[in-house]
């Protein structure tokens, strides 16, 4: 067992796991050097059933529970959190490939999100209509859902199932989680987290959150699922087309946050101090493996030239390495197919004609197991079709153009609409890009880069990006189902629309 697995197997059991981690046939390997942390047992079909029905069970009763009192575990849960956020940061680092600071805020985020939970436990409140007819009253309310299913992502391995989780309990809904493959003993810590704040809370019933290991075929049966009324899933494009059909053939509900080939545009009128910082974050942040990581700058031709110029010298410099060590910012890709996935768009780039600063593999000490490469600035002679893809790897196109109206035409000009950004101290400038006339993507940000969005707001995108909302603003409402009551406290029946009826 190599140092790596012996710690990780450490954090585990400080997080309260106690699943065996070998002589499965699911392999877990970190991304820091490629050792083998753990073997897991997959989650058979017989298993995934079962754990729906239990969730579904235990539905039956959580429903019933006042909310307030279902924020009551997320408080828990939330205060656990709190206590292990390094253990559990340090296991993101280590199963993920994060740098440190990163993975501390991405628990950060569960904290967050959790507390806004617990807030929202009492307010789930509809309301009141005005009615045509006298003596009768018009109201909305919001009622439990039902099972929802969670399937996660490799890059974000809890805190986006702790933006559907945090609010679907609060809801009154049971949970059942697919995480990635490349991450699932975070998901078992989170799992074991909440069981133990579940047992503190007293009133949960049992099965009311599950985690289900495995591939595809278990995200494919939580979409096919008559049980599971909403099915949130994070991942592809191509995750997305192969599960909304599933989910819509029998009439469920599904959110999806998919794909980003997100961009920005800077102006003249920038303060390219700080557009030059948020460059550099939002591109070169997590290796370039978050949906909204910057992909397309399109940069005024008038200070084209000296914005690549000082992007050129910040990007030589960026510490590439070890996500565990400090002043690291810059980690190793998840594994070989996004190694491979990163040098064939750069190859691509090169035959398109665009200009490549960096990019090459980044040789690690004692990390030859990890791939790790130097993020990759390249100069486009336009948006080609490579551009319009994504690449989940940190490379940056960089486009000049001369009119606004032409720079948010080729920002548009893409299959995906998730995050954007505009640099700019012109109020006409920023506010065109926010008009209906700008950005058509979920999100679109003045003076501050796509990546790194707070829990406060909905977050989700466009077109290809996916749909409907997840975290902070009223997208709670997903995760219930809502009744429109009429009530007649008078005599008479009269009847809407002035109907008269025998």
């Amino acid at each position: 067992m190599s140092s790596l697995a012996a710690s990780t197997r450490h954090l585990l059991a400080a997080l309260g796991v106690d699943k065996p981690l070998s002589g499965g046939p699911l392999a877990v390997h970190s991304p820091i050097d490629g050792s083998l942390l753990a073997e897991l047992q997959r989650s058979t079909a017989a298993e995934v059933d079962a754990a729906i029905a239990a969730a579904q069970g235990a539905f039956l009763a959580w429903r019933s529970v006042p909310p307030p009192r279902r924020g009551e575990l997320v408080r828990l849960f939330t205060a656990s959190l709190r206590r292990h956020k390094a253990q559990l940061a340090e296991l993101i680092v280590v199963e993920s490939g994060k740098i440190r600071s990163e993975a501390l805020g991405e628990v950060q985020e569960m904290i967050d999100i959790g507390d806004f939970a617990v807030g929202l436990s009492r307010q789930l409140h509809g309301l009141s209509i005005a009615s045509e007819r006298p003596s009768h009253r018009l109201m909305e309310t919001w009622q439990p859902l039902g099972v929802c299913g969670i399937v996660t992502a490799f890059n974000f391995p809890v805190a986006v199932w702790a933006w559907n989780a945090a609010l679907a309990l609060v809801c009154g809904d049971a949970l059942v989680w697919k995480p990635s493959e490349k991450t699932p003993l975070c998901a078992l810590a989170c799992q074991a987290l909440l069981a133990k704040a579940a047992s503190e809370h007293g009133g949960v019933p049992s099965g009311l959150s599950a985690v289900l290991l495995g591939g595809r075929e278990i995200a494919s049966g939580l979409a096919e699922h008559p049980a599971i009324p909403l099915l949130s899933a994070t991942g592809s494009t191509a995750m997305g087309r192969a599960l909304a059909p599933r989910v819509a053939a029998r009439f469920g509900r599904s959110i999806l946050e998919l794909g980003g080939n997100n961009g920005m545009i800077v102006t003249p009128a920038a303060d390219l101090d700080l557009a030059l910082r948020a460059i550099v974050f939002a591109a070169a942040g997590t290796a370039g493996q978050r949906c909204t990581t910057l992909r397309r700058l399109f940069v005024h031709e008038h200070i084209a030239a000296s914005l690549l110029d000082r992007l050129r010298a910040v990007y030589a410099g960026l510490p590439v390495g070890d996500p565990r060590v400090d002043g690291t910012l810059v980690g190793p890709l998840i594994d070989r197919r996004a190694l491979a996935a990163h040098q064939a768009a750069l190859a691509e780039a090169a035959a398109d004609g665009g200009r490549i600063d960096g990019g090459e593999t980044v040789v690690v000490p004692g990390a030859a197991g990890g791939c790790y490469v130097r993020p990759a600035l390249v100069e486009m002679p336009g948006q080609t079709p490579l551009v319009c893809r994504e690449t989940f790897s940190p490379i940056l196109y960089v486009m000049s153009y001369r009119d606004l109206d032409e720079a948010i035409a080729s920002h548009n000009a893409v299959p995906q609409g998730l995050a954007s950004a505009i640099f700019t101290n012109d109020l006409r400038e920023a506010e065109r890009f926010l008009s209906a006339a700008g950005s058509d993507c979920g999100i679109a940000n003045v003076n501050v880069g796509p990546s790194g969005a707070e829990i406060g707001g909905a977050f989700g995108g466009e077109k290809d990006s996916g749909g409907g909302r997840e975290a902070g603003s009223d997208a709670w409402k997903a995760y219930m189902r809502r009744a429109t009551n009429t009530i007649n406290y008078s005599s008479d029946l009269p009847l809407a629309q002035g109907v008269r009826f025998g």
